[in-house]
């Protein structure tokens, strides 16, 4: 198993060019299972979290062809099976996606109840009720969910709470289905506009992508199309956190500024000076220590759940206190147990962290426990004394491609080594 060494210390300077996003590379993975011809992607990041996405259509029989210049196409004319199995499911909770495109298109789907990152309980239950309002028969039996459909229905679906993977599913199933969908309270983020724009491409008809109502119109078949992968938006963000922690100066190009817009805000409040154009951000703190922020986690367009672990660590070194509320997920803090390990001083009280900065943290073996804890644990590392060691890395290669690839080109210093 591998590990990440980082000898902290070092001022960020620099460019660092951001991959497509993940999150929205696996709902048009699992959008391609709609399609009766080939779907062309581009912009595709090269991650755990996609790879084990490909090894899963594969095993359907879905063919699927790698090119150059991060370019896929997918082609599940070729498909033979309809199971999700738990052995590829287990890791990954994002492969429930594949549920609602099989039982809208095939009319059968058995998928195993997923697994994932340990950040509390995402139920699947508002993709389950979605898809019995459409007409499905659903059974949850030994673990696996098995859904049967002669074809789906229209139906005015509410999501209670607002999910982002139930939009996509239940946006992905009532595409094929037979009348008008109506999702209300949908979720807003730009991953979803992004498969929205790929399922219209392919002849779909949709309205309202981007606000808090869908309206779908099914459709007999979808066709394949060409679809470049919208930018990552946490990618983008943490770099930006990079540079602001360590005093530095970062410039991320292939991003949109515009997806970014409450992460800047509270970079700009920690004393960042931030310029940004067309497809590119800059944030310059010109050698100063940041400043202590309080940020509460929402669905977007609010701030990132996705984003709350990197802001700790930014918290831990900056001048001040702040707050930090996480909203979104019931267990989402346990890298602050790491990060007092390296010195910092945090307080928690139920779904609040209490942060004081400290003047400096001190290298530790660290162990990841998520994706977005395991970045927050090597940002700490970068402004670290000393060396620090990040456990567990398999976490970060699910959601950042080439983290210490990227970090090197702005000047830090990290290695990956087997443990």
């Amino acid at each position: 198993m591998n590990q990440l060494l980082i000898t902290g210390g070092d001022r960020l300077d620099g460019e660092v060019r951001i991959s497509g996003a993940k999150n929205a590379t696996l709902p048009i993975l699992a959008a391609s299972l709609l399609a009766d011809s080939p779907l062309a992607i581009t912009n595709v990041p090269h991650l755990d979290d996609v790879t084990i996405t490909l090894t899963l259509l594969r095993s359907m029989g879905v063919e699927v062809t790698v090119g150059d210049h991060l370019a896929l196409e997918v082609n599940s004319s070729t498909i033979r099976e309809f199971i999700a199995p738990y052995e590829l499911v287990r890791t990954m909770r994002a492969s429930i996606l594949v549920l609602g495109p099989l039982v809208a298109r095939f009319g059968r789907a058995d998928v195993s109840l997923p697994g994932g990152c340990a950040i509390g309980a995402r139920p699947v239950d508002l993709h389950l009720r979605g898809l019995e309002a459409m007409g499905a028969t659903i059974e949850v039996e030994n673990g696996y969910i098995h859904a049967r459909t002669k074809r789906l229905k229209g139906a005015r679906i509410l999501m209670s709470p607002v999910s982002v993977t139930g939009t996509e599913n239940l946006m992905m199933a009532a595409c094929l289905a037979a009348g008008e969908t109506r999702i209300e309270n949908a979720a807003r983020e730009p991953e979803v506009v992004d498969l929205a724009r790929c399922l219209s491409a392919m002849g779909a008809h949709i309205e309202g992508a981007g606000t808090d109502m869908l309206h779908i119109e099914g459709v007999d078949s979808l066709h394949g199309a060409n679809h470049a992968v919208l930018p990552d938006r946490i990618e983008s963000a943490t770099y930006l956190v990079a540079g602001a922690l360590t005093g530095g100066r970062v410039k991320i190009k292939n991003t949109c500024p515009d997806m970014l817009g409450a992460v800047l805000i509270k970079l700009q409040e920690a004393g960042g000076t931030i310029r940004s154009n067309g497809n590119w951000v800059e944030i310059d703190m010109q050698g100063r220590r940041p400043q202590s922020v309080s940020i509460r986690t929402a669905p977007y367009p609010e701030f990132p759940t996705d984003m709350q672990a990197q802001f700790t660590t930014l918290n831990a070194v900056a001048e001040g206190a702040g707050t930090i509320t996480e909203t979104v997920f019931e267990n989402r803090f346990m890298h602050v147990q790491e990060l007092v390990r390296m010195g910092a001083d945090i307080h928690l009280e139920g779904n609040t962290a209490f942060i004081r900065g400290v003047g400096k943290l001190t290298g530790a073996p660290v162990m990841a426990t998520d994706l977005r804890a395991s970045a927050s644990l090597v940002l700490a590392g970068l402004v670290a004394e000393g060396e620090t060691r990040v456990d567990r890395i398999y976490h970060i290669d699910r959601g950042y491609e080439c983290i210490e690839e990227k970090l090197a080109q702005l000047g830090a210093r990290i290695h990956r080594i087997a443990s």
